[in-house]
């Protein structure tokens, strides 16, 4: 696997990685991912300075799950907005 970083930096991380405790193991997850997600949006944002929020929010659907799946939810979206909500 190439990495670049330095085999003793990579031996430091995993062994403070293994002392986490698995809340402590999942935060760090899930922050992660949060970042991930935000860099993501923001570099199709970037490279689609056309785009308004909700096109950018389906086009970040399309690279993350597939042009199927975004299809099927602009459909749900678009099928929402010309169908009124039931009064009760």
């Amino acid at each position: 696997m190439l990495s670049d970083t330095h085999p003793e930096a990579e031996r430091v991380q995993l062994e403070l990685l293994r002392r986490l405790s698995i809340a402590e193991r999942v935060a760090k997850m899930r922050s992660h991912t949060q970042w991930l997600v935000r860099l993501s949006r923001r570099a199709l944002a970037e490279a689609n300075p056309g785009l308004d929020q909700r096109q950018l929010d389906l086009l970040w659907v399309e690279h993350q799950y597939g042009k199927e799946l975004a299809g099927r939810l602009r459909n749900y979206l678009d099928n929402r907005e010309s169908c009124p909500a039931a009064t009760p």
